[in-house]
């Protein structure tokens, strides 16, 4: 019954391409509700140099890995750029069209996060020549590893890592901010024998460091994460280490700051027991045959999308069922998970959208349905600019209320060529929806009737650009420690160590400094450390990856301060990790001060303590 709602593309209302020529269609078909309809909307290329003629005939803006809304009047996209006129970089929506914000910290596949209404994150590309090649000659990695903070109309900070170390960042598909001072960034799992624990890689901004925090155990790429209640979710993709589990995790959630745990679990399944977990799976269908969850969040609703991957992926047995289109909502009022479309929702056994791939989803906003990007698997493979945008809108109840291929046939008939197959999109408010394909090319969901105050308060100048990395620092070699005492190693990930400039300046001091421990009675652990404000502290013992020692999440004032932890000589740990959240702004001193090198809140635990506290066993 519901693949016979699936409708033809329907015609399109006159089209104006922002910047450009007006073009002229007869009126036709809209969208069902609201009287909306899509339409190529593509922004004017960038001035050009001086001296150089410009041009105002629209051109595709390169890969656009992401595109985020703070409002219907202030938008973001970042791109990769088209290899020529438009160089990778972020672009920003006013309410009246698109204009070029920031030639630097573009990325291959970026994210956005906003933090507020003046400040966001990027994932962005590292910059060549900022890593050099190892000893394998292999060139360090730049794509998706390195963020731009933005904020007072510039970068206001730039993140990286050397690389090929244990430390360094990873590459990061997900990007999300529940306060200014509760930012996260998670991707590719940590790499196996050069990092001391397992799982995927996260970072956290906590206001005034960034810090490494790891999901351990779960070693499962993170692919998309999203705001919702209170807490960050973030889907992860079901690998082959799942085939044996009938029950994967396909969701985390994260917690806010101060809440215990950081991170929680939510299961895929197949007969749903917990009101939590997503029933996605049909009996016999393969665990790993689903793609990660696609994921928007809506008041009230939380929309998680997917679809089969490609068949070569599956390494299952043939009477094992391949995966299929397959939509999720969590409801608020209801607290329970529905599937949408999927197995359950169609009795028949006949899938949906056959052949099809999830791109992205977008719940619009005060209805009852989300809009889904779909992309041929072929097209999704090898991305064609010949190919055409497909979306659908889907209902809360799982009908659909129409399939539209982009450019509609009058846009076509009007001049305007195929854009490429559809990749993310995103609706800041009802009836108002945007579509990127995976050529660059803008599509607006409109009624044509509303108009925008023009935010001319929010981002006016181009950045061009992006300040020195503050990057990681390289461990020193294990030294033997002294009788009854432990040195703990230099910085792990919070700040970087720099000389000072020449001309005055003011920089931050860090959180934490003097840090001297020992060890009292050959199995108590003394950490002393001076806190330059109020400060959340918890100290951590782990054995390769494991914990195996803490104290308790405790509150210290400013000043000198010791925390103490008993330790198991069966158990000896391998590294410590000393957890810090600041609770207050951190003061500042010039920058020719002595005190200006900083030092981390991560601490590596010399190889050899076990020689001032007796045999490991």
């Amino acid at each position: 019954m519901i693949s016979a709602l699936r409708n033809l593309s329907r015609a399109l209302m006159p089209l104006a391409v922002l910047g450009a020529v007006a073009l002229c269609a007869p009126a036709s078909a809209l969208a069902e509700e609201g009287g909306a309809e899509w339409r190529s909307e593509q922004p004017p290329p960038p001035p050009p140099p001086p001296e150089v003629p410009g041009s105002t005939t629209p051109i595709p803006l390169g890969h656009v890995g992401d595109i985020e809304f703070f409002a219907p009047n202030r938008g973001l996209l970042i791109t990769a750029g088209n290899g020529s006129t438009i160089q990778p970089g972020v672009w920003a929506y006013d309410g009246a069209g698109w204009k070029e914000l920031a030639v630097v910290c573009g990325a291959t596949d970026g994210r956005i996060a906003w933090a507020g209404q003046d400040e966001f994150w990027t994932v962005s590309d590292g910059r060549a020549g900022q890593s050099q090649s190892n000893e394998a000659n292999q060139q360090a990695p730049l794509e998706d590893d390195t963020l731009c903070r933005f904020a007072g109309g510039e970068v206001a900070d730039s993140y990286a890592s050397p690389a090929f170390l244990s430390s360094s960042y990873q590459a990061m598909h997900a990007a999300g901010c529940l306060t200014a001072e509760d930012c996260w960034f998670a991707g590719a799992i940590l790499p196996e024998g050069k990092s001391a624990v397992s799982g995927s890689f996260h970072l956290h901004w906590n206001g005034s460091a960034l810090i490494e925090e790891p999901y351990e155990g779960e070693s499962q790429p993170v692919e998309d994460m999203r705001a919702f209640d209170g807490r960050l979710f973030e889907s992860v993709r079901v690998t082959s280490q799942h085939r044996f589990e009938a029950e994967p995790p396909v969701l985390h959630v994260i917690n806010p700051a101060g809440v215990s745990p950081t991170f929680e679990s939510i299961l895929g399944v197949r007969n749903q027991q917990e009101s939590f977990d997503v029933p996605l799976y049909e009996t016999g269908e393969h665990v790993e045959a689903l793609r990660a969850l696609h994921l928007s969040a809506e008041e009230g609703g939380l929309w998680a999308a997917t679809s089969a991957v490609e068949k070569q992926e599956l390494a299952g047995e043939p009477e094992e069922q391949e995966g299929q289109v397959t939509i999720a909502r969590y409801s608020s009022s209801e607290e329970i998970w529905k599937q949408v479309i999927g197995p359950e929702s169609t009795p028949s056994g006949k899938a949906l959208f056959p052949g099809d791939v999830v791109e992205s989803i977008a719940a619009e906003p005060a209805t009852e349905g989300a809009w889904v990007a779909l992309d041929s698997e072929s097209d999704a493979e090898h991305p064609s600019p010949g190919a055409l945008a497909t979306v659908v809108h889907v209902d809360t109840d799982g009908s659909i209320s129409g399939e539209q291929t982009l450019p509609s046939t009058s846009e076509q008939e009007r001049g305007i060529s195929a854009a490429g197959g559809a990749s993310r999109i995103v609706c800041p408010a009802a009836h108002d929806c945007w579509l990127t394909t995976t050529q660059g090319w803008l599509f607006h969901l409109t009624t044509g009737k509303e108009s925008l105050p023009v935010d001319d308060e929010g981002f006016t100048s181009l950045i061009a650009s992006r300040p020195k990395d503050q990057g990681l620092l390289q461990l020193p070699p294990d030294a033997e420690p002294e009788e009854e005492a432990l040195h703990v190693e230099a910085p792990a990930n919070d700040f970087t160590t720099s000389k000072a400039p020449q001309i005055e300046a003011r920089v931050t001091v860090p959180l934490l400094a003097d840090l001297h421990s020992r060890l009292v009675h050959h199995d108590t652990l003394e950490l002393r450390f001076h806190l330059a404000v109020k400060a959340r502290i918890r100290l951590l013992a782990k054995r390769h990856g494991s914990t195996v020692a803490s104290t308790p999440m405790r509150t210290f004032a400013a000043g000198n301060r010791e925390l103490s932890l008993r330790l198991n000589p069966h158990r000896w740990p391998t590294k410590l990790d000393l957890q810090t959240h600041a609770l207050g702004p951190l003061p500042t001193v010039s920058s020719r001060s002595p005190s200006v090198e900083t030092i981390s809140t991560s601490l590596a635990f010399p190889a050899k303590l076990e020689s001032s506290a007796g045999p490991l066993f």
